[in-house]
Order: C-alpha cells, then structure tokens, then sequence
C-alpha cells in the first residue's frame, strides 16, 4: 500500500497525504454481515460528557468481523479487500467451505483468492488461525485471545504484529506491538502474519475538518481559559501555569501521578510494561 500526495491548489491540500487505496477491490459491504451504528460520542446514557474532545464525525455503517475465527477445521477463501470505516486496519470478506460468509481482518500479505484455515492442524502460514502451542518460536502473529474462546484482542491495528518469544509449561511469552512482554495462555488462538494497510501511520491529514470527519473535536489548552473553566486559565495576557503542579481541569495533578488502579488481575502475566520507570531504566 502507498501513499498519493495532493498536487496542492487549496490550503487543505498543501499537505494532505491519504492512501491509494491499491489494494481494495470492493467498494460496498455485505449487507448480511452489517448493522446501523449509533456512536456514544463520548456521553453517558443521561447526555453527560464522560470523554471529552470526541463527538460528530461521519455517518457510519458497522462490518461484524469474526474475531473469534469460529470456523474451526472449514477452509475459507478470501474474496474481497475492503475498506472499514470503524478501524484503521482493511477487512477481507471469506467464503468459507460450507458456504457461510464473514469477515476477518485483513493480513499482509494475503490477497484475493488465497485460502485460509483455522484450527490447531492449520500450517503456519500467514492468515491462517491457530493456538500458540502450535506455533514455532520467532513467529509474527496478530488478533491474539487473551482467554480462549474470547475472540482477538490483542495486535489489530493497521500495522500491528506480536512476536512469541517463548513458550513454557502453559504459558507462552509473546511480546506486543507497544513493547509489553507478557504472558498468554498457549490454547489461545492467534492469527499468523501481520495487519495489512501498514503506511496508515504514514498518512497525514493536512487539515483540521479531516479530524472532524473521524469523530475528534478540538482540543483546548488549559492557560487560555478563563479561571471559572480551568485551574492554569486567567490571568492578564499570557500567564504561566502558576503553580507547583500542573492540574486537571477538576483540579487533580495532571503529571506524575497514577490515575488508574495498578492492582489488576493481569499484572502476574505482565513481564516487562511497555512504559519502564526510572528504576527500570536506571
């Protein structure tokens, strides 16, 4: 996949970069393996804004992919590339041998017309799904269960891969696309090969309505309000933060503190976090 740069003639353009879209070989969804898609837009079910900076964006239709890969053991053959507006990864629709239909994520390197299979005797291949028992040591491997039978999880951005680095007992040690080293149970299932349309992260969108489309809206700096909307706003002109701390708008410390709970129940498989302290890095 490349990426098509703009002949510049308006200001959006100038440096506006999108993908050419090569690869993708249909344009409208199965309409069996789709539904209406209502955005909670970062509110509440009373209307209370619960994340800002999100709202608006695109009219969207949802593909349901089968991130559980549920047919075990029945050959599949991909017949489409399609684009998904849910994801920054494309979706390969799947004819498979007793003529159902789904959608998977699309692999790179897979293309129209190649066969795919899951199951523990599926060969290595990539697009093929099968539990990490089965796997070799060094392989790449992308929509990885976290508990068997939950479906993928891990590795499914455009792009993303894990490595098994090892494998002992009932555990096999994989290390995920942010640097994380952690532990997952080898009867979980994974896809070989890594996530197609890999130059996403080399795009840019050249201008502000672009990442209205997505569903961002923009962000505020916290000096330039008024006191009333933020601790760092007042002041005559511009005026530093004022304090020893930054904060939050609801006045709680903004840098150099853990806002999330540590104690979770995944911190035993957890080897090495993908953000080190200065412990770590010392």
């Amino acid at each position: 996949m490349a990426i098509r740069l703009y002949r510049a003639c308006t200001p959006g353009t100038r440096n506006r970069s999108v993908l050419d879209f090569g690869d993708i070989v249909r344009s409208d969804p199965h309409r069996g393996l789709t539904s209406g898609f209502t955005p909670r837009r970062g509110r509440n079910n009373r209307g209370i804004v619960t994340s800002r900076h999100r709202g608006g964006g695109h009219k969207r239709l949802y593909r349901h992919i089968d991130f559980r890969r549920s047919k075990r053991g029945v050959p599949g053959r991909i017949i489409t590339v399609e684009y998904d507006p849910n994801r920054s990864a494309y979706i390969s629709l799947v004819h498979y041998g007793d003529g159902d239909k789904g959608y998977i994520l699309h692999p790179e390197g897979i293309r129209v017309g190649d066969a795919i299979l899951t199951g523990p005797g599926a060969p290595t291949t990539v697009g093929n799904a099968l539990p990490l028992t089965h796997m070799p040591l060094g392989t790449v491997m992308h929509g990885i269960e976290v508990a068997p039978g939950k479906g993928g999880q891990l590795a499914r951005a455009a792009g993303a891969s894990a490595k098994l680095v090892a494998k002992e007992g009932q555990l096999a040690t994989l290390r995920l696309p942010s640097g994380e080293v952690r532990l997952i149970p080898q009867n979980c299932l994974a896809v070989v090969g890594q996530v197609g349309n890999v130059d996403f992260k080399n795009r840019a969108l050249g201008k502000a309505g672009s990442k209205r489309w997505l569903g961002s809206r923009p962000r505020v700096r916290g000096v330039v309000m008024n006191p009333v909307d933020h601790p760092h706003g007042g002041g005559e002109g511009r005026a530093p933060v004022g304090r020893k701390k930054p904060l939050t708008p609801w006045g709680r410390a903004a840098l150099g503190r853990r806002s999330r709970r540590m104690d979770r129940y995944s911190d035993n498989y957890i080897l090495r976090r993908r953000r080190t302290s200065r412990r770590e890095r010392r």
